[in-house]
């Protein structure tokens, strides 16, 4: 006897250490990020995209230059 105590104390631990964590994934953080919409094809891109790369696609995906695809990025 006495040992009612101890048990709420132990359940009381054990509930914090299997509390539900917050994800480590970044996968809704990136999908939030992606901000620079093709005016084209509307694919988007991550925020930190830069002009090469997004030039790289507007020829390669359209023949147009960057300007015609991406109107709103700026250097």
């Amino acid at each position: 006897m006495g040992n009612g105590a101890k048990a709420a104390q132990k359940r009381e631990r054990n509930a914090d250490k299997n509390a539900p964590k917050g994800s480590k994934s970044q996968a809704k953080v990136n999908e939030a990020a992606k901000s620079i919409v093709c005016a084209t094809c509307k694919q988007s891109f991550l925020i930190t995209t830069r002009a090469p790369a997004l030039e790289e696609h507007s020829s390669n995906k359209h023949s147009k230059t960057m300007a015609e695809c991406f109107p709103t990025f700026a250097k």
